[in-house]
């Protein structure tokens, strides 16, 4: 147990945890929604403190991450819980439980050592929200910065503005999940209404913290996968984000709650392929179909093939600071892994 960070006193002991947008009201005794942040004699504390879940050494790649030191390993953690409640949920047994009598702990400076030990680049907090950690997260990221190691929050983007800029100067790259563009969608998948302000904080992401921003929408049959709200996320991207944001479109397997739904075909995927490109997104990516040809990076101006990708095997074939090898174009890749022709 750890004292939170974010909150505020109410009246009758009650308290107001500030950690996300749900702000949730907390009686004495009581959690709030993620079930982490729990109301202790009128006192905000964070249950899941180095609670740790799942713990690997992935390619940045598996964030995903497609152009933010591409090639590199990443030490990922994950806790327990969440503040969505998605139908869709891959991570089911970790995410939608409560904390467990018992569980691996690993505190920030081991997190860093590991990391170092394995000969990570970076460390992501990964496989479930890490804000309903925040705490922890923000411990382990102030140190991964001061052992010269990269961080990264794979969220769905959900943390108020305060926690954004509480650990914005400690995160280097921000991977978010845009579910779909209607309250409708993100009732059906995640049981939230209020979701614009994922949008705010992807734009508060890049531009006031300078994160590396990629956007994942796992393309759900019915629900998310109607050119409205394909056309709605690609022109966001383009307008607010920028051109050379990186889109992942994913395959959706039936998971969960949502085992009746067949699993998204490649004909959809590459039709929200196509509506990215149309809107003018350089950079759009198939994820879950292993050998697409959408899995690539190809320079948008002079058209060489830059990174090569089958899964999760990467292999860099002209990068130069970021850049094509072959024509100098920005392709907006962070890394300082060079293969200059």
């Amino acid at each position: 147990m750890h004292q939170a960070m974010l909150y505020e006193k109410l009246t009758d002991g009650r308290v107001r945890c500030n950690t996300c947008r749900w702000l949730c009201n907390i009686g004495i005794d009581k959690t709030g929604v993620c079930r982490m942040y729990q109301n202790k004699g009128g006192e905000l504390c964070n249950l899941n403190y180095a609670q740790v879940s799942s713990v690997a050494i992935d390619p940045i790649e598996k964030k995903p991450l497609f152009h933010f030191f591409p090639g590199s390993n990443v030490f990922s953690l994950g806790g327990w819980g969440c503040n969505f409640h998605c139908n869709d949920c891959q991570n089911w047994e970790i995410s939608c439980v409560d904390l467990p009598k018992k569980s691996r702990q690993i505190q920030p400076i081991e997190a860093v050592m590991l990391a170092k030990e394995y000969h990570c680049r970076g460390i992501a907090w990964t496989y479930n929200e890490p804000t309903v950690w925040f705490e922890y997260t923000l411990d382990s990221a102030k140190l991964a910065k001061e052992n010269g190691l990269y961080t990264v929050y794979v969220t769905n983007g959900y943390m108020t503005t305060e926690a954004l800029d509480t650990i914005g100067p400690y995160l280097d790259a921000y991977r978010v999940d845009v579910k779909g563009f209607n309250q409708q969608a993100y009732k059906k998948l995640a049981k939230i209404s209020n979701w614009e302000g994922i949008l705010d904080n992807a734009k508060r992401a890049k531009f006031k913290w300078n994160m590396h921003v990629e956007v994942v929408t796992n393309v759900v049959p019915g629900i998310n996968d109607d050119d409205v709200q394909l056309e709605g996320i690609a022109r966001f991207i383009k307008q607010e984000l920028g051109e050379l944001t990186p889109w992942h479109v994913t395959r959706f397997y039936p998971n969960y709650n949502m085992m009746n739904v067949q699993p998204t075909t490649e004909e959809t995927l590459e039709h929200a392929i196509d509506i990215g490109e149309k809107a003018g997104l350089k950079f759009v990516y198939a994820g879950n179909i292993p050998g697409h040809d959408n899995e690539n990076t190809i320079c948008y101006s002079c058209g060489k093939m830059v990174i090569r990708r089958h899964g999760y095997q990467t292999e860099i074939l002209g990068l130069k600071s970021g850049n094509c090898a072959y024509c100098g174009a920005d392709l907006n890749i962070r890394t300082d892994t060079e293969v200059i022709l």
